[in-house]
This record gives structure tokens, sequence and C-alpha cells, in this order.
């Protein structure tokens, strides 16, 4: 058997590596630029969680390796440690403390004491969820309603405005949770986020797209007003069909304004199915707060006409491969595989638990919403109109 020879990175090719990781290239494409295979990149960018460390900086009052070595020859010449001090400008007890450190002056080496001070430079800093334990509670209950770090900085910033030792930023969070050595947060939360990830993903990463069929008479996401567009009035909403196995799926619906979400149980993914889930739906609500809805090109709304008909709702169409044009369906739909992930049968789960996990959502804190829930918008709308 032939073993492919260890090359070690030099400290310019980790460098490159991490960049390329930030602008989100995967590990394979990252593997092929330095002729590795994609595990040997995971290794390196692992022990910190995919998140890059921050560049290692010596103090301004640190002794260099070239005093060390100036310390080794100064011994070497029988110079007292005064005397070292004195050439390098340096206290006294300075030099007294690195020697005595060191092995003391007949076993000091200047390389080995400048590698032995960088070690003990490595001693992390202490994590405020470690010092702050209510704090650190307080964000693993939260982790565990499947709130996001950015959701939970936002809420106890809000929650907490005069008390600095109830506050973390999200990168925090995020640090402690891939990064086990600070042991503040334990790693069985990593599952509560939404993606389940063993290292952390740049926000740059690519999410492609697929393209959909042929609908006809549809009318296009182009000529939908500019009051939908800039979300200045409640009413307007995007779907979509979340798939699993066995031809299951749940249609899910976001209102545009207020980020508030509905969820329908649908039985089977042809056209009638899906729209008269869609109309049972949309009686739910006042007519005042159903207006629209924008879908992406999926043949399951294919009878959209009769949709309108019923509702009397207007259905714009996405154009092809354009996910952001429904940026808060997919960023819903994300949210909802951590309930229901991918290669999962939906067909199990009752109405009345996607209610449950709707309201959940809807109670969860959003940043866009300057850290209110989208249901304290939405009944704040319903109250206007009431």
């Amino acid at each position: 058997m032939v073993y492919r020879t260890r090359i070690k990175c030099t400290a310019a090719q980790k460098a490159d590596i991490w960049d390329r990781w930030q602008r989100g290239e995967s590990l394979s494409s990252i593997g092929r630029q330095f002729d590795r295979p994609s595990s040997s990149v995971y290794n390196m960018l692992a022990p910190t969680g995919g998140i890059r460390p921050p560049p290692r900086r010596r103090s301004r009052l640190a002794l260099t390796l070239a005093e060390r070595e100036e310390i080794s020859r100064g011994s070497a010449c029988a110079l007292s440690l005064r005397a070292i001090a004195t050439r390098l400008g340096r206290a006294p007890s300075t030099v007294i403390r690195e020697v005595n450190r060191n092995g003391g002056l007949q076993h000091y080496r200047a390389s080995r004491a400048d590698e032995a001070a960088r070690d003990r430079a490595r001693r992390p800093k202490p994590c405020k969820l470690v010092s702050e334990p209510v704090l650190s509670r307080l964000v693993a209950n939260k982790l565990r309603l499947h709130w996001s770090p950015e959701q939970i900085a936002g809420w106890l910033k809000r929650t907490y405005p005069e008390y600095e030792n109830r506050q973390v930023s999200h990168e925090t969070i995020y640090k402690s949770l891939f990064i086990q050595a600070r042991g503040a947060l334990k790693k069985e939360l990593q599952q509560h986020l939404r993606s389940q990830r063993a290292i952390r993903r740049s926000r740059h990463a690519s999410q492609k797209g697929d393209g959909r069929g042929q609908i006809k008479d549809m009318v296009s996401i182009r000529v939908r007003p500019a009051a939908v567009e800039d979300r200045a009035v409640p009413g307007h909403w995007e779907g979509d069909l979340i798939i699993g196995t066995n031809n299951s799926q749940i249609a899910a619906l976001v209102e545009r304004r207020t980020r508030y979400v509905m969820l329908a149980k649908v039985s089977g993914k042809d056209t009638e199915t899906v729209i008269n889930a869609l109309i049972k739906q949309a009686r739910k609500l006042p007519g005042e707060l159903y207006k629209s809805l924008t879908w992406d090109r999926g043949k399951e709304m294919h009878d959209h006409k009769r949709f309108t008909l019923a509702t009397d709702i207007k259905v714009y169409f996405c154009d092809p491969q354009s996910p952001w044009q429904r940026g808060s369906n997919e960023n819903t739909n994300g949210l909802l595989r951590q309930y229901f992930p991918k290669g999962t049968d939906l067909s199990v789960h009752s109405q009345a638990k996607l209610n449950a996990v709707a309201r959940q959502l809807n109670e969860r804190p959003r940043k866009t919403l300057g850290f209110e829930t989208p249901a304290e918008r939405f009944n704040a709308c319903v109250a206007s109109i009431g």
C-alpha cells in the first residue's frame, strides 16, 4: 500500500485556507486548490469550530527572541543577571523571572524559552458565559427553544438594557458552542441550531436553487405593486412547500411585513390538493390581512386561478431560480428544518403539531423586527383593523 506523504501547511497557506473558507468556498474546493483531501482541510478548521482564530500578537512589553538570545550569550560569558538586564535595558526582576522559569542559567536556551512563552500565551481568555452562570443558563434555555444566537443576543439586550452582566453577543454564543475548550455551553446544544453542522459555515457560502416548471397564465412578481415590495402594508404573503419522504409535504406561509408564519398539512403535492389546503387556510384570516400570495414556479400552483377566484387573493410568481425573491419564506423554511429535518416523513405530523411549531416560531424575537416577535406585530395589525 502506498501512503500519501503528509505535507504540513505553511503559515501563508493556512491564512489562504481561512480566507477561502470565510469567502464561502467548500471543503472540497479548498482541498483541490492545495492538492489535499477535504478531510485534511476539515481537520485544520475543526479545532476552532470553523471560526478563524484571532491573529496572535505579542505584547510590546514581552521579551523578544533577540533579547532571549542576548540572555543566553550573557550567561555563557558568566555575566550576572543584573548586568544582562542593564545591557537589555530591562528591569533585573524581568530577566531573573525569565531565567528561573526556564531551567536556570545552566539549562537556559533562547529558542526553547521563546517557544515556551508562546505556549503560555495560548491560555484562553475567560469567557463571559463561564463567569456568568445565570447568563449561561438563560442562553442554554433559549437555545433549547430553537432560538438562534442572534435572536438570543437581541432579546437579552432588549429585556435587560441596564444589566451588562445579562447581555452577550451572538458571536460569543457561537464560539462557546463550536469551541468546546471554552467550557461554557454543552456540545449537545448545537443540535438546536438551525444548521446542525459540526463546524460553522461562512455566511457567504452559496446555496443553489433549482429550476421549476411553466404555469399557464401566471402573473410575474415583476408586476407586483410597490407597496408589496417595500413591506409597507400587511396582508402580503410568501409561500412554498416543504418536502419530506414518502411524498409528504407541508405548506409554509409567511406574512412579509410581520414575518408571521402559518403552516398547513397537505396530503398530496398535486395542484388540487394544495389549492384546497391553501383556500382553507386563507379563510381563517380577514381579507385585510390576506391580499396577495407570492410563490415559486412549483407545478403545485398550476390551478392558481381557482385559488384567486375562491379567495380574491392575487398570486404572483417568482422568476426562475430566484429564491431571494421570497427571502422571508426561504429563511423560514430553514428555521422549520429544525423541527422537520430533511429525509423524514412529514405526514406523521398532525395539524395541531404544525400549529404548535408555528406558534413557537411566531414567539421568537426577530432582529429584523427590532427583536419584537412576529406574533406581537401581527396581533397589532389585527387590532388595527378590528
